[in-house]
């Protein structure tokens, strides 16, 4: 299980727009991250395709992936 700084520090390397998006639908964790399909994320505003494989290798690194 990640601790919150390493969740911090997976967000805050992304860029602003991702993190306001992230913010808008509450996502403060990749577990909470990991419960959206990944077409469900790239709809939201500020969310990008560029952003998908940053947020795959993120949820990769913790053991975990976008909902199926």
């Amino acid at each position: 299980m990640q601790s919150n700084e390493s969740t911090f520090e997976v967000f805050s390397s992304l860029g602003k727009p991702v993190q306001r998006a992230l913010n808008a639908h509450r996502v403060t964790s990749l577990t909470g991250l990991s419960m959206y399909r990944e077409d469900e994320v790239l709809r939201w505003h500020g969310i990008g395709p560029s952003s998908i494989p940053k947020l795959k290798q993120a949820l990769a690194d913790h053991g975990l992936a976008f909902k199926s």
